[in-house]
């Protein structure tokens, strides 16, 4: 005779989302090229067997999670393209270090090239999923700056600010070193900072830059950069230029 309680079997899509689950919450934790079959299989409380029965190998679950991973990183840049930019800006950040902070390791992994070793992804899916996510991002911006048709160097200050964005957050996962609250402001402050200089060389940028301008207040997101630069200049060549 038997005892216990009758584990309930799962549908075929339950179950997949269950590994998909599991799998995520691993990557996470840890980098994905330290995450095995095995692994994955005993924190669902199945066999391995069963993992290959509703996934071909460890590629193709894999790609699965940095597909939800990209829609959901992607739905952190969406913003009502409403006030100032600064403030806009600033809450799209917080969101991205949501993610990052949430997804640690398999962010890092993915940035960095994906898994090593045996593994073939990091793979050419999962690369070209993080592009769409990048540029996706892109797209948003350039919608914030209500710009349809951007000139070269308006594209390519967004696409750096982007890359800083990036390597940003992995120096942060790195030791945690500097306040996340700083580091927000601080990109926020980089992107105004790179169309600023661009906007010494193409008229676009400058036009954009006084548009953001003429948009904050003097105590705002913006207006706090200019704050912190102006107390950076001797004394002296203030008091000369007054």
């Amino acid at each position: 005779m038997t005892t216990g309680v009758r584990r309930r079997r799962m549908g075929v899509e339950e179950r997949r989302e269950q590994l998909i689950a599991v799998a995520q919450e691993l990557f996470s934790q840890r980098s994905p090229a330290e995450v095995s079959i095995d692994d994955i299989a005993t924190a669902a409380g199945i066999s391995r067997p069963l993992v290959y029965h509703y996934f071909p190998g460890k590629d193709s679950l894999y790609d699965e999670v940095v597909r939800r991973a990209a829609d959901e990183l992607t739905r952190r840049f969406v913003e009502p393209q409403e006030g100032p930019l600064g403030v806009r800006l600033l809450r799209v950040m917080g969101r991205f270090f949501d993610f990052v902070a949430d997804h640690g390791p398999g962010f890092e992994a993915l940035l960095r090239g994906g898994m090593s070793g045996s593994m073939s992804v990091g793979s050419e899916r999962a690369t070209a999923m993080i592009d769409e996510v990048r540029q996706a991002a892109y797209n948003h911006m350039l919608a914030h700056l209500g710009v349809t048709a951007p000139g070269p160097r308006v594209a390519l200050m967004v696409r750096s600010w982007i890359g800083v964005c990036e390597t940003t957050a992995l120096s942060w996962l790195d030791g945690r070193c500097i306040p996340r609250a700083e580091l927000e402001l601080q990109l926020v402050h980089d992107f105004m900072a790179l169309l600023s200089v661009s906007a010494a060389y193409d008229e676009e940028c400058a036009e954009l830059v006084r548009r953001i301008v003429a948009q904050e207040s003097v105590d705002g997101t913006l207006g706090d950069l200019v704050t912190r630069l102006i107390a950076l200049a001797p004394q002296d060549s203030l008091d000369s230029s007054a």
